[in-house]
């Protein structure tokens, strides 16, 4: 023998498993499971959300016979903290959570350039990659001394660079760089932060690498382009010597040839005689001229 029983619903229940899905810079999708399973009609339910920085509530109604609930919560602010709850809109016993949106990202491609007296830093527009960065909001600085263990802020710009004067020779720094923070600093980015080693050279030690194939390339540079230069010079002379050398032979050639042979003639000085040789033969004396003999 058996019976059926059906249990009378109590809508005093609170939604049961809620929990956070997913999570954005602006958005937020939540889940959660009727009070009782199989509901045979729409349940409405009252969705507050609580703004814990800016201290503001909102309230959303959600009717839906599922038995389980997925809802996105919309127009959050990135790097913000919210206290989501969730009940019948009978205000039975309420189902809550905490949830904090993901900040603004760091900005990009941060560098130090090392001057005389103070250092530049220098970054990306964090607008060239979040639509929700307005340039107006600005960044913020901070940097950190591992000597002397000690965090500070140096200030906030509407720039893309900032100026850092007075660092102390020997130390080690760290800076970072993010969008500045709203509401006494409960809503901030995301830093990107740069080590600085000052060990007397005023160099930048993540920056040094590159700092110092600079030099070197500014060394190397101009010496392969000596060296370039010298050796289009040798070239051009030496092949101005080859023409030279050649021009001279072939003038040389010229003269020695042979029309009639059709070949140059040289000689190799052995059959050439005194210089007496070229000189007319003598083939006799005049009868009225005088013959003298010493």
């Amino acid at each position: 023998d058996y019976v059926v029983v059906k249990m009378i619903p109590d809508n005093r229940l609170p939604p049961r498993h809620l929990h956070s899905v997913h999570t954005g810079k602006t958005f937020a999708v939540i889940k959660w499971e009727s009070p009782y399973d199989s509901p045979d009609q729409d349940m409405l339910y009252a969705v507050a959300v609580k703004d814990l920085v800016r201290k503001t509530d909102k309230i959303y109604k959600v009717k839906t016979q599922n038995s389980t609930v997925e809802y996105t919560i919309k127009k959050l602010e990135p790097g913000g903290k919210y206290h989501v709850i969730v009940q019948l809109g009978n205000m039975s016993k309420e189902s809550s959570m905490k949830i904090s949106t993901v900040p603004l990202s760091a900005p990009d491609a941060l560098k130090i350039i090392t001057e005389n007296d103070h250092i530049l830093l220098f970054w990306k527009s964090l607008a060239l990659k979040e639509s929700n960065f307005n340039e107006s909001r600005g960044y913020e600085i901070h940097m950190f001394d591992s000597l002397m263990n000690i965090t500070a802020y140096l200030g906030n710009t509407t720039e893309n660079f900032f100026k850092v004067s007075n660092l102390k020779i020997g130390h080690n720094y760290s800076f970072s760089v993010q969008a500045r923070c709203l509401y006494s600093g409960q809503m901030c980015g995301e830093p990107a932060t740069l080590l600085y080693d000052e060990l007397g050279t005023g160099e930048d030690s993540s920056a040094s690498k590159t700092g110092r194939s600079t030099d070197v390339a500014a060394i190397v540079v101009p010496v392969l382009f000596l060296l370039l230069v010298t050796l289009g010079i040798g070239f051009v002379v030496l092949y101005m010597r080859h023409r030279r050398l050649q021009n001279s032979f072939t003038a040389f050639a010229n003269s020695h040839y042979s029309s009639r042979l059709g070949s140059a003639i040289f000689s190799s000085g052995d059959d050439l005689g005194d210089e007496d040789d070229e000189a007319p033969m003598i083939t006799g004396f005049s009868d009225d001229v005088p013959m003298v003999i010493a």
